[in-house]
């Protein structure tokens, strides 16, 4: 996920992450992608991040080696896919307050089917 509050993090982040990327030899440590070459499972090419293992709980200022690890794009979107869901949904039900549902349109007036029918 992009860094939403750089003010949280060090200003020498890029050089811990860039540490980080060499100590693992510039590879995905969940699927061993390396960096700027094809992805083996996707094609795509491969740019690695460094990812907050406790990030999720909110605390990016810890920049020790336990709670960083290295991933490429795939793998650091599904580690991240819960958060990314809730905030879809939260950002929905934003764009949506005020908004008419399809129920509400038709007046509900659609039968419903029961599962007692089949």
């Amino acid at each position: 996920m992009p860094i939403i509050n750089k003010s949280r993090y060090p200003a020498n982040w890029r050089e811990i992450s860039r540490e980080r990327k060499e100590a693992v030899g510039w590879k995905c440590e969940l699927c061993d992608a390396e960096h700027g070459k094809p992805n083996p499972r996707t094609g795509s090419k491969v740019v690695l991040t460094v990812h907050h293992i406790e990030h999720l709980e909110g605390t990016p200022e810890d920049n020790q080696y336990p709670n960083l690890i290295v991933l490429c794009q795939k793998c650091h979107l599904r580690l991240d896919l819960g958060k990314h869901i809730r905030n879809a949904k939260k950002t929905r039900r934003k764009q949506n307050d005020g908004k008419k549902t399809a129920q509400q349109i038709r007046g509900d007036t659609l039968p419903r089917l029961r599962k007692e029918a089949f």
